[in-house]
């Protein structure tokens, strides 16, 4: 194909990556068992001394009954929890999901900044940018699926780039 291309049409075709190299973002990562998952788990850098650290990721759930999130455990921390975040009467409270978080049969469910995400309480250490490290989500019918978390820029509301390429 590229050698039927004028030069500028190559370095067009390089660039864009019609040369066979895929179209797909960097930080496309996905982990998974059964009919769970899991898409581009991330975490924001931390300063020195914060004791917690939010977690974000996209859960898939491709089967025909519904799972729950029921919880996790984290390298990096104590204590892994799944938590809900809203904002009432202007001020944002966040707690702890009781009982799971459900995941509907055929359906995703975004933990993102602002709404349902995983806490990391109790760092033993500050995340620095551009880290990753290891977790296990725990579904009540999946059971345990292992994942890697990277680590973006203190305040990102958005994974980081080359998510994957650790």
């Amino acid at each position: 194909m590229l050698a039927t291309l004028t030069r500028a049409a190559r370095a067009a075709a390089l660039a864009l990556g019609l040369a066979g190299i895929p179209l797909l973002p960097a930080s496309a990562e996905t982990f998974g068992a059964g009919d769970i998952r899991i898409e581009t788990p991330w975490s924001r850098a931390t300063p020195g001394a914060a004791p917690v650290a939010g977690g974000y990721l996209t859960i898939v759930n491709t089967g025909s009954e519904p799972d729950r999130l029921l919880g996790g455990s984290v390298e990096i921390a104590e204590r892994f929890e799944v938590h809900s975040m809203e904002t009432v009467d202007g001020i944002a409270r966040m707690a702890p999901v009781e009982g799971g978080l459900e995941i509907p049969a055929g359906e995703s469910v975004a933990l993102a900044p602002g709404g349902y995400h995983v806490m990391f309480m109790g760092l033993k250490r500050p995340l620095a940018e551009g880290e990753a490290f290891e977790a296990t989500l725990v579904f009540e019918r999946a059971g345990e699926v292992p994942v890697t978390f990277s680590v973006g820029g203190m305040g990102s509301r958005t994974p980081p780039m080359g998510h994957g390429a650790h």
